[in-house]
């Protein structure tokens, strides 16, 4: 089988065909509706890069699995030793508004352990990428999380982590709650420490999280799910529930600080 570095590169290239995609379509009013059931928009943008993914991804690896939030789930992928894990894009609110903050999230898994990770960015010209052999990267560049304590740090979530109930004591600890569409793109901003921690007490779907887990990993954070325990992917739920994502320090004080 193809070592990491091999898929890394694959990954990679089919990320910025991704992104090519993409920008034909950004800003220039695509088609869009709802899937129904909570379950969000999509675009003709979205199944175009997941048509093109498919065909460039697994067309280079015909053995291994698929699970895309596009693609029709497929339960040959739990028999699969490498699985792809993909979210054509992440963050489609973002884009149908025009805004630049949606990526494409690529990811490989070996059982339950991610291995080769991309998120790009592409309207902001930002590729971060790692594999589990070697460092995590932003445009070729190593990267590493703050080394923040709870007061004052910047986390990335949603504003419903701020309600009582949810904290221990019903005491919020005071840190600056910020957002970004992209779930993807929250993981790598913590990874490269432009923000201390991203943090989710939802379930949240693989697709979103598998690649920035993995960069967010190599970039030396402590990456787990809501309760502290390790993320493990390609399952049969395709969920993980919810994620932790920081420097060690401030980790472990939003882990003791959650109800």
């Amino acid at each position: 089988m193809p070592a990491p570095e091999a898929d890394l590169a694959l990954l990679s290239e089919a990320a910025e065909q991704a992104g090519r995609i993409a920008l034909d379509y950004w800003r220039r009013d695509p088609r869009a509706w709802d899937k129904g059931e909570g379950a969000g928009p999509v675009t003709e943008a979205d199944l175009a890069v997941n048509d093109a993914l498919a065909a460039r991804l697994m067309g280079a690896r015909p053995g291994y699995g698929w699970l895309s939030e596009e693609s029709e789930s497929d339960p040959a992928r739990l028999d699969a030793e490498y699985c792809f894990i993909i979210d054509p894009i992440d963050g489609t609110r973002a884009f149908i508004d025009g805004q630049d903050g949606f990526a494409h999230s690529l990811a490989v898994a070996r059982g339950e352990r991610i291995v080769a990770a991309v998120v790009h960015l592409p309207a902001q010209g930002l590729t971060y990428a790692a594999h589990a052999d070697g460092p995590a990267l932003l445009n070729g560049q190593p990267i590493r999380p703050s080394d923040a304590g709870i007061e004052g740090a910047r986390v990335l979530t949603y504003r419903a982590v701020t309600e009582a109930a949810n904290w221990r004591g019903g005491i919020m600890p005071p840190f600056r709650r910020e957002f970004r569409s992209s779930l993807a793109w929250r993981l790598c901003l913590a990874a490269e420490g432009r923000f201390d921690a991203a943090l989710s007490l939802r379930a949240a779907w693989e697709w979103d999280i598998a690649a920035g887990a993995l960069i967010a990993e190599r970039a030396g954070a402590r990456v787990t799910d809501r309760r502290g325990g390790l993320m493990r992917f390609n399952s049969p739920r395709a969920m993980v529930d919810g994620l932790i994502v920081a420097g060690h320090r401030l980790h472990g004080a939003l882990l003791e600080a959650l109800a």
